[in-house]
């Protein structure tokens, strides 16, 4: 009996144990919002910095892959092509991180502007609202970003340029006479007839390998050029990762 009469108090202090832990003063609440916003900072600035290692790696293999194949005409231009793979691969792999990375970075940006920009600077129209969507990714935490949309803000920022410095190097590859190990002694290509032939790659005939880089190069200028609609943190401001 005494277990019985003991159980409901004991429950009953429990749940108000359970009540009394979460912040009931607006200084609690301001307490707990700021340690919350440097553990999602924390998060967030690990995520960057696992996509700065991504595009220094990307950087490092274009460097050596030019030296390699720029440096003597002994060198195939296949090398420059298999750059672009490896480029294309480690592009994957940030857009995977990114996406990571865009879920805390937003949770961030909207204790940024909705709540400490309103402590400095108040406005008028300010939505009282922000929290809910703080509090929806925090229970059921979803990435907002699609891969493909990830894969095309790094593109944009970061990968179109050593793409456009492998093409470059690979164009001057397959027609400068210097750089090939036959005509060294040339100057000037003969004829359209002499790059083809330069940029055969194994079975494959130098037609099909220049169709085939014109194609992915089509995809990679889409890519960049091509601007979605802004929604979001993202038509706030222009400081964006």
């Amino acid at each position: 009996m005494d277990n019985e009469r003991t159980t409901p108090n004991s429950a009953s202090g429990t749940g108000e144990r359970s009540r009394t832990s979460l912040p009931s003063t607006p200084a609690e609440v301001t307490n707990t919002l700021t340690h919350y916003y440097r553990g999602e900072l924390g998060r967030m600035t690990s995520w960057r910095d696992r996509i700065d290692r991504t595009s220094n790696w990307a950087i490092t293999v274009v460097a050596a892959l030019l030296s390699v194949s720029l440096s003597t005409p002994t060198s195939h231009h296949g090398v420059l092509l298999f750059g672009m793979m490896l480029i294309t691969l480690l592009l994957l792999i940030e857009a995977r991180r990114y996406r990571f990375f865009d879920v805390y970075r937003s949770r961030v940006r909207q204790l940024e502007r909705h709540y400490f920009a309103q402590i400095l600077a108040p406005q008028t129209e300010f939505n009282p609202d922000w929290a809910l969507s703080v509090a929806a990714s925090l229970r059921s935490p979803r990435l907002l970003l699609s891969y493909v949309e990830a894969a095309q803000r790094r593109l944009q920022r970061n990968y179109c340029w050593m793409y456009a410095i492998l093409l470059l190097a690979w164009i001057l590859k397959i027609s400068t006479p210097r750089l090939q190990t036959q005509g060294v002694t040339q100057e000037q290509p003969h004829s359209w007839s002499y790059i083809i032939d330069n940029a055969a790659l194994g079975p494959i005939p130098g037609w099909a390998v220049l169709i085939l880089v014109a194609v992915f190069y089509a995809f990679v200028l889409y890519g960049t050029l091509h601007r979605g609609s802004d929604d979001g943190d993202f038509i706030h401001g222009e400081a964006h990762v």
